[in-house]
């Protein structure tokens, strides 16, 4: 790693299960600057089949490690990043910072960062659109593209209603978040979606604010003509009964990439909850991708 970057082993067991460590992956957190920021990653098991992860929005890295290690100790690679002003990654306060094309441009840094020519670029919801544009701006770099719950057309009234009033509470309410964030805080950490959550409730109102107004006023996605345009491999994953994240929008967005299968899921929580069959699915395709 070079100097600006950091690296530790996080134990993948507790120290009560020593029996347990050498059959899961080894677990190494780190971090790598790009343009005057620190980013914040985590890599699960080792080898050339190299898949990113990245996460929804105000959501961090911790909610793909059940995947991360499902698909680790199938042989990948797993890395899932903290996008800027998510997770332990820095949280600057200038909404200019923020934006689909520049968490793009994260992604492919932390490629360069671990010397990484290519991968499966994936991610949920924000995730799923940032690895859309990870293909728009460098096609070559992506192997294939794992979309969950992509926000798209369908989805911008609903995300408007959703995230709008958070933004104006960040901006006008501060303590409110402040004091959700100190709430959050005090609940024991221990379990993955309990910590999930909590992270995702620790939040800071002025960069929060910042990242809500950023993603909210800048471009969602690249446009339909250009979607159309993606030939990169790409297996989309969509649901019914979410507004924000409409079944619409990854239909549509399968049949309108040249390369694309769809699968559609049975709750927007499967993959969390019950997540055998769409990991699976995800496993299979992203192998497919390193077959050629």
């Amino acid at each position: 790693m070079s100097p600006a970057s950091s690296a530790t082993v996080i134990e993948p067991d507790p120290p009560s299960a020593p029996a347990r460590r050498s059959s899961r992956p080894i677990e190494l957190t780190g971090s790598f600057d790009h343009e005057g920021h620190r980013l914040w990653y985590t890599e699960f098991g080792s080898g050339d089949k190299v898949v990113v992860l990245t996460h929804g929005i105000m959501l961090t890295r911790r909610m793909h490690a059940p995947l991360a290690r499902r698909l680790a100790r199938a042989g990948f690679r797993v890395i899932t990043l903290d996008l800027l002003g998510h997770g332990d990654s820095d949280r600057p306060t200038e909404s200019w910072l923020y934006s689909m094309p520049s968490f793009a441009e994260q992604t492919l840094a932390l490629l360069d960062h671990l010397e990484v020519s290519s991968a499966v670029i994936g991610g949920t919801s924000l995730g799923a659109n940032v690895s859309l544009e990870v293909a728009v701006q460098a096609p070559s770099r992506a192997r294939g593209l794992i979309v969950e719950m992509p926000v798209l057309d369908n989805a911008i009234v609903a995300g408007l209603f959703t995230f709008a009033p958070l933004l104006m509470a960040a901006r006008f309410l501060p303590f409110t978040v402040q004091a959700v964030a100190l709430a959050a805080s005090a609940v024991p950490h221990g379990n993955q979606w309990v910590d999930v959550v909590t992270d995702t409730l620790s939040q800071r109102p002025a960069s929060m604010a910042a990242l809500l107004h950023g993603v909210l006023f800048g471009r969602i996605a690249p446009p339909k003509s250009v979607r159309r345009k993606i030939t990169t491999r790409a297996l989309v994953i969509g649901h019914q009964g979410d507004p924000i994240h409409p079944f619409g929008d990854a239909d549509t967005l399968a049949v309108d990439m040249p390369d694309a299968e769809f699968v559609q899921a049975r709750s927007p929580v499967e993959l969390r909850l019950d997540p055998t069959r769409l990991s699976d699915a995800i496993r299979d395709f992203a192998a497919s991708c390193y077959e050629d």
